[in-house]
């Protein structure tokens, strides 16, 4: 979209739903499904999510895992002469302090994707957010052409339908107008016998052939 920045910084202070889990988002794309971009842009937000969701979950394990590693530190450490600390201290306080480390550096680095991740999902999400106001707008754009196009045959189809309605009304005031003088001019009798053969030669026309 041309105007993207311009949107963009426009959204800057607003706060966006996150799109992929609104249903009635979902439901825009009922008719029409969604547009094979507008797809990639959507599983792109929804493994942000998910990463973000991850990073959570491992924070939380890790600070438990540390809890425990640093219990284990001072339960070794409680209670050990010089001489047993020191051959802890080469083995399970080594070890325990090893991890720790690793724990220390795995929790920065979760914290920092953390941190980040906010970032990178609203701007996914703005992203997401334009490519369906592009797409919603372009459909109502076609809806509407195609809804002037059906009001403009309803009026040309309304325009005929009188022509056809005052034609058949004229049609239908002659043949009463004829009848009228012929039925002047020739008298009931005859008129009654033509009005016999002019509906039996009706039922033959109308008839199926081979009947």
């Amino acid at each position: 979209m041309k105007d993207e920045a311009i949107f963009r910084a426009a959204l800057s202070d607003k706060q966006l739903p996150v799109l992929l889990l609104d249903e009635k988002w979902h439901r825009l794309f009922a008719v029409h499904g969604k547009p094979e971009a507008l797809q990639q842009t959507e599983q792109e937000l929804g493994e942000l999510l998910a990463e973000q969701g991850r990073c959570n979950q491992d924070l939380k394990d890790l600070r438990k895992l540390k809890a425990t590693l640093m219990g284990n530190i001072v339960q070794n450490m409680d209670g050990a002469s010089e001489e047993k600390e020191r051959s802890l201290e080469s083995k399970r306080l080594g070890e325990d302090r090893r991890l720790i480390e690793e724990v220390n550096e795995k929790i920065e680095t979760c914290a920092d994707r953390l941190l980040e991740l906010p970032r990178l999902i609203r701007d996914k999400n703005e992203q997401l957010m334009l490519s369906t106001m592009e797409y919603g707008y372009e459909k109502m754009r076609v809806n509407e052409r195609e809804a002037n196009e059906i009001s403009e045959w309803i009026a040309s189809v309304r325009v005929e339908l009188k022509k056809k309605i005052i034609r058949k009304q004229s049609c239908e005031a002659n043949s009463r107008e004829i009848y009228a003088y012929m039925h002047d001019v020739f008298g009931p009798q005859i008129i009654d016998l033509y009005d016999i053969q002019f509906e039996e030669e009706e039922d033959r026309e109308e008839r199926p052939s081979g009947e």
